[in-house]
């Protein structure tokens, strides 16, 4: 199931232009390339509920390069033809940012013993065939390879009384859980940016799911 750096391992689903939908695993420097579309589905994904998100491809691609100055890091791409549709990023936490550190270090725990799973995102004609299962599962085994024990990530709380919440919202809670996830109330950070329909940037609060493996 698991594909080796830079392999493209086909998945049993067709694709709307009736090709069939490709997983990819790259990891390090190899991830340069890719920097681009990611940002390009950061802003296209996130700009729905919960998230939100009014990005700029200038600070992506930015923001998205602290992926390729690590050697440990990991993107999982999901490819149409040559078209990246999907993408999974991971890096372990003693990598990441400060903010996604700190609610780690302040609870005691080791940091160097987590793997932290960044975005996960995937055009919506592409859902339901699997493939978010596949982004977890290889971001685990890539986890694993690095002798790390335990994976987390976090995600934005949003009321269940926003404004913006559609009524046919489901959230992923369900979903994560299966994948043997919990959320720890007691990890939270908070991140700034701009919301479609906002002047300006205001911070928001996001909570840790976490996973020891086995």
């Amino acid at each position: 199931m698991t594909g080796s750096a830079g392999q493209v391992d086909p998945l049993q689903n067709n694709s709307s232009a009736g090709g069939t939908v490709q997983v990819k695993v790259i990891r390090g420097a190899d991830i340069g390339p890719y920097v681009a579309d990611l940002a390009r589905l950061r802003i296209s994904v996130f700009r729905a509920f919960p998230y939100l998100y009014d990005g700029d491809l200038d600070y992506e691609r930015g923001y998205i390069s602290r992926y390729s100055a690590s050697l440990r890091s990991l993107f999982v791409l999901a490819l149409d033809g040559e078209r990246v549709v999907g993408v999974a990023t991971g890096v372990p936490l003693a990598d990441e940012a400060e903010s996604f550190r700190r609610p780690f270090e302040a609870a005691g725990q080791t940091i160097d013993d987590i793997f932290y799973f960044g975005e996960s995102v995937l055009l919506p004609e592409y859902r339901g065939r699997g493939l978010g299962v596949r982004f977890f599962a290889e971001r685990e085994c890539h986890a694993k390879a690095l002798g790390l024990r335990i994976c987390a990530f976090c995600a934005v709380e949003r009321g269940k009384d926003h404004p913006r919440r559609p009524v046919d919202y489901v959230p992923l809670d369900g979903f994560w859980h299966k994948r043997g996830y919990r959320q720890a109330p007691q990890l939270r950070t908070q991140l700034s940016w701009k919301d479609m329909g906002e002047a300006s940037e205001s911070l928001k609060s996001l909570s840790f799911w976490l996973r020891e493996l086995p």
